[in-house]
């Protein structure tokens, strides 16, 4: 009888992740709450145009993914698939922008499409059919991936294949753009399982990281110029804030035997410095200068608590209980849309609800043992 009790309760702990998976991330079902509508649209209230982007969808996928959150899942999917991709996410690479257009008619405003976004929709659809067992999601991934590798992957003479922000825009005569923040290195290292050119593209990507920071210091855009390698990015120049911060987080997030990781972490140590200097992240980094201006907002902090915890030493162990702290007394806005993204991600990681393999994949709280 012992031992049938024992068996039992046992059961009932191992469960108690899967029950409890929808309803024990506030953060999670604020965002759900506040940012998507019924039928499945992440909407960005701080434009007066009520804009979708193909990002907050792709964003929105994955945190339903890591809440076990299956209703919401499908109704962001189908929402993606109708309004942004002409009905097949296979066929056709999402638009990145939807909202109220100058005609006052609601719809597509740029057909073009957004790599980063289209990177975690794929990842997200693999990983959903493997978790979930869906063999819908997977096929859908896969296609997603080959459609990404026809149309955004390009080869940068001199350095390899690459992926690209996007379907067009990105090619000039003799320079290619590109946006560090778009290569989360554990996604690229999963879609490697699924043949070229996704392994060369995950092999260059730590080579181009520490390229294009010389002093340790994520820009959000740099340029690739054969002739000269990583440069200064001629639109932007070597501004990092509101997309490099991204950066640090993907790093941050890193499985400990992840392929590049101490190297990459130690290269941009600086970033932990002058948050460590200033107390709070700073807004605006010159990532050529090394200067910074300004206090970003608590949004950084979270961003920045996975890189924190991962580079902590014993002298500066208290810097991410301090992010903690500025995090628990500032929380962002309901309509502060990229704000709550970052406390999603890095706060949802730091409370150990979802961490990446080093083969990539994704093992949320609730996966069974």
């Amino acid at each position: 009888m012992l031992r049938t009790l024992l068996l039992a309760m046992t059961l009932q702990i191992m469960a108690l992740p899967l029950q409890a998976a929808e309803s024990d991330w506030p953060a999670w079902s604020r965002f759900e709450a506040t940012l998507i509508s019924e039928d499945g649209r992440v909407i960005d209230p701080s434009d007066a145009r009520r804009i979708t982007t193909s990002e907050g969808q792709s964003y929105a996928l994955f945190f339903a993914l890591v809440a076990d959150d299956r209703d919401t899942f499908q109704r962001v999917l189908d929402w993606t698939q109708d309004n942004l991709a002409k009905g097949d996410l296979g066929a056709t690479l999402p638009a990145w922008l939807w909202g109220r257009r100058d005609d006052d008619r609601w719809g597509v405003i740029d057909a073009n499409s957004a790599a980063d976004s289209d990177l975690w929709l794929a990842y997200t659809l693999l990983e959903a059919g493997r978790l979930w067992q869906r063999r819908d999601y997977r096929v859908l991934g896969q296609r997603l991936a080959g459609r990404i590798a026809e149309q955004e992957v390009a080869e940068l003479p001199g350095f390899g294949k690459m992926l690209l922000p996007g379907r067009t825009g990105f090619v000039g005569d003799t320079s290619w753009r590109v946006n560090p923040s778009y290569l989360p290195p554990q996604l690229l290292t999963r879609l490697s399982t699924l043949g070229a050119p996704w392994p060369e593209v995950a092999n260059r990507v730590p080579e181009l990281l520490l390229g294009s920071a010389p002093r340790g210091l994520a820009p959000d855009w740099v340029a690739w110029r054969p002739d000269r390698g990583w440069q200064p990015d001629p639109k932007h120049g070597a501004a990092g804030d509101y997309d490099a911060i991204r950066v640090y987080l993907w790093l941050g997030m890193l499985a400990h035997d992840a392929p590049y990781r101490e190297t990459l972490l130690a290269h941009f140590q600086p970033m932990r410095d002058l948050t460590a200097d200033l107390g709070v992240p700073p807004e605006h980094i010159d990532a050529r200068s090394g200067e910074s201006k300004g206090t970003a907002n608590v949004s950084f902090s979270a961003a920045l608590l996975p890189f924190l915890v991962a580079t902590a030493n014993d002298h500066d162990a208290p810097l991410a209980a301090a992010q903690r702290q500025r995090i628990a007394g500032d929380p962002p806005d309901d309509d502060a849309y990229y704000s709550q993204v970052l406390m999603l991600f890095g706060v949802g990681w730091d409370q150990g609800r979802y961490r990446f393999g080093p083969d990539g994949s994704l093992h949320p709280a609730w996966e069974a043992p």
